[in-house]
């Protein structure tokens, strides 16, 4: 059974729920199984140290999960039209992997949730790309043969999925924004399949 890897930050759970419905998305194609792993909280206090496993969710990633997966999908809320915190912190401990080109050649997508419309939801995508970038990884994103890409009136872009939750972050994913989450997974599944065909 191959595994992608849904490598995902979330504060107040609208990019968890994302992570849930890619994972639905990558379920879809026969012989493939996603794997869910989140990353912690980076501490304002130097002596702080995370706990080695959350109380409740995802588990954290390690660095195994990169090596064993044959595709990743990359999430994170937008902070300033950036990747949060966290998740670039994780990202920026990959070095090793980067030197031994352990994501190399491996499809992968990314996803993000805003508060606003305008928020920053592309450059936040793209700042995931940009790793993947350096890592190798074959880019994935959404076409337009996705009609929801066309009809949405909140979240959804051709870099990847997205959604928007308010201001308050309590707006509910919307049906468009759900069946592009499915739609990417299920591609990234379909593209590692392809590939490992090769």
């Amino acid at each position: 059974m191959k595994e992608i890897l849904v490598l995902y930050y979330s504060h107040y759970g609208a990019v968890k729920q994302m992570a849930h419905l890619i994972a639905r998305g990558i379920e879809q194609v026969p012989g493939v199984a996603a794997r869910i792993r989140t990353v912690p909280e980076v501490s304002a206090v130097c002596e702080t140290i995370e706990k080695g496993v959350p109380d409740s969710g995802a588990p954290y990633a390690g660095f195994k999960d990169l090596e064993e997966c044959c595709g990743l999908a990359l999430g994170s809320p937008t902070r300033f039209g950036n990747m949060a915190a966290p998740l670039k912190y994780f990202l920026d401990s990959t070095s090793g992997l980067w030197l031994k080109g352990v994501l190399a050649g491996k499809p992968a997508a990314v996803f993000t949730s805003t508060s606003s419309m305008h928020g920053g939801q592309e450059t936040t995508l793209i700042s995931m790309m940009l790793p993947l970038l350096h890592h190798g990884t074959i880019l994935l994103g959404l076409p337009y043969t996705e009609p929801e890409l066309i009809s949405t009136v909140s979240g959804g872009t051709p870099y990847g999925a997205s959604h928007v939750a308010g201001a308050t972050s309590d707006r509910a994913i919307s049906e468009e924004e759900k069946k592009l989450c499915i739609a990417l997974g299920k591609r990234l599944a379909e593209t590692a399949v392809k590939l490992a065909a090769r």
